[in-house]
């Protein structure tokens, strides 16, 4: 995927993820983007109180991942690094 391409992914990814970000902080935790791949999968990290939260996955699969792939359906997969 060339840069401008990526750049225009990651703007929308961004713009979503300004929406979702006020639910995640008033749990106490956010997100952070670590990584776009060249196959479309965006890689997370979560903070806060949603690291290590039990509901953590079902946070990101059904929140970030749905609210990302729906306007950005480009992106194949949001995953969460740990590290």
């Amino acid at each position: 995927m060339d840069n401008i391409v990526k750049e225009g992914i990651m703007e929308r990814v961004n713009n979503t993820l300004e929406q979702v970000r006020p639910y995640l902080q008033a749990d106490g935790g956010d997100i952070e983007v670590i990584e776009l791949t060249d196959d479309y999968v965006l890689k997370v990290r979560l903070t806060g109180a949603c690291k290590g939260c039990p509901f953590s996955m079902q946070t990101l699969k059904a929140g970030v991942e749905q609210a990302v792939k729906r306007d950005t359906p480009e992106i194949k997969e949001v995953i969460s690094i740990d590290s």
